[in-house]
């Protein structure tokens, strides 16, 4: 685990570790596409959000973290698409934790905006 003393960047990264996990056990069972898909929408949130911390404007500030937001819900669609499929691994413990990065984000998003 690492400990930036940036809650979200911090967030973001355990949660792309724990996509990475999801990945492996996907190739495992041969769901590659899914596997494919997941680790590189999972994994970009954190990587826009460490991005977004040396933004170069206020404004980019905000594109970085709005791009991290689409990478969100991009992965909750292939969390929710393994949840209801039938022979994939169990996603139902990442649910709460993409909802709670998106909760933060546009947050973060909607806080930034008044200060422009």
């Amino acid at each position: 685990m690492i400990n930036t003393g940036n809650a979200i960047v911090d967030l973001s990264f355990s949660f792309a570790l724990e996509i990475i996990k999801l990945s492996e056990e996907l190739d495992k069972q041969r769901k590659y596409v899914i596997g494919k898909q997941i680790l590189r929408s999972g994994t970009s949130i954190g990587a826009n959000i460490r991005e977004s911390q040396q933004a170069e404007s206020k404004a980019d500030f905000i594109h970085k973290l709005k791009i991290a937001s689409k990478e969100i819900d991009e992965t909750e669609y292939w969390l929710l698409l393994c949840k209801y499929s039938e022979n994939c691994p169990d996603t139902d413990y990442l649910i709460p934790k993409i909802i709670e990065l998106k909760r933060v984000i546009g947050k973060i998003i909607s806080t930034s905006k008044k200060k422009q």
